[in-house]
């Protein structure tokens, strides 16, 4: 592998991990060359999920398709760099570990130069030239567009080419060309994931984490913001707590919010909160009055623009 080779997920959803030791034994089915996130989160019950966050194992996840640059190679790992989620980590974009196995190198990739295919649904099927089932795609996954009629979608995919039902995505003439929603618009696309479980690291409809669950809602509406929570809450536009709008960014901190920022959600309206709450919990909307959320409520900022246009 060249240092500076662009390469492409070649599974559904790749997880980062910290380091190219950072993963174990329960977690085979996640680095493995065909993964299977089913079985995997299957199998993870709570103390094992709980240690991905405290054992500082996982960083983040990458969906098919995406590219990465790879920094250097460790047995069957690869160190490499997510330039689609932005971090403070590294200003190239989100640092962590891959199985090589996950990666493919392919040429003529034109996600930012044509038309796109956008998974819309939870979970989409990715069919071959025969219309066999081949993968299960998350929501938000995008492979460019080679042919189109009403029934089907024909993409380009890292492997070879294959096809998604008109249904399961929306086609835009590019990334560009995603409609920037508003923030009811944001609120919306989070609600249908009630009842998700958390995932540390979560960056799918698999699972996701807290500030994975605000990236990947703001993304599904026009909006690439920073991927961690600390990074979200250092940009945006600040709101006023007495002045906030469904689709507003909340962030808590410890110490009743004069600590350090540790959690980020949805502004729901109504005095609610819309979120990816913790590891054993799963995605729901909360009233904030007389909750620890209340207290340590410590900023808003909105990434959204008003008019959704």
């Amino acid at each position: 592998m060249s240092t500076q080779q662009k390469w492409l997920i070649s599974v559904p959803v790749a997880t980062l991990w910290t380091a190219s030791d950072s993963s174990r034994e329960i977690d085979r089915e996640a680095v493995s060359h065909s993964v299977d996130l089913d079985s995997w989160l299957e199998k993870l019950t709570y103390e094992p999920r709980l240690e991905l966050c405290n054992g500082n194992l996982v960083q983040s996840q990458v969906l098919y398709g995406e590219e990465v640059t790879v920094l250097e190679e460790k047995g069957n790992w690869a160190h490499v760099i997510v330039p689609s989620q932005s971090s403070s980590k590294d200003e190239r974009g989100y640092p962590g570990w891959i199985p090589k196995a996950q990666l493919v190198q392919k040429r003529n990739w034109n996600v930012n130069s044509g038309k796109v295919a956008v998974v819309q649904k939870k979970k989409a099927e990715l069919y071959t030239n025969s219309k066999d089932p081949e993968l299960v795609l998350s929501y938000q996954t995008v492979l460019p567009v080679l042919k189109e009629n009403a029934e089907w979608v024909q993409v380009q995919t890292p492997s070879a080419e294959g096809f998604l039902k008109a249904e399961d995505v929306s086609v835009y003439e590019s990334m560009n060309g995603i409609p920037k929603g508003n923030g009811k618009d944001i609120v919306a696309s989070g609600s249908q994931f009630l009842g998700l479980p958390y995932l540390w690291g979560g960056m799918s409809s698999y699972g996701y984490d807290c500030s994975g669950f605000s990236y990947s809602m703001f993304r599904a509406n026009g909006y690439i913001i920073p991927r961690d929570a600390h990074d979200q809450a250092e940009s945006g536009n600040p709101v006023e707590l007495d002045a906030l709008e469904p689709g507003d960014l909340l962030f808590f901190a410890y110490e009743e919010g004069r600590g350090k920022l540790h959690h980020v959600g949805i502004y729901y309206g109504d005095g609610k909160l819309l979120h990816s709450p913790k590891t054993g919990k799963a995605i729901e909307i909360i009233d904030l009055k007389d909750t620890i959320y209340e207290k340590e409520l410590c900023a808003a900022r909105r990434y959204w623009q008003e008019t959704g246009e």
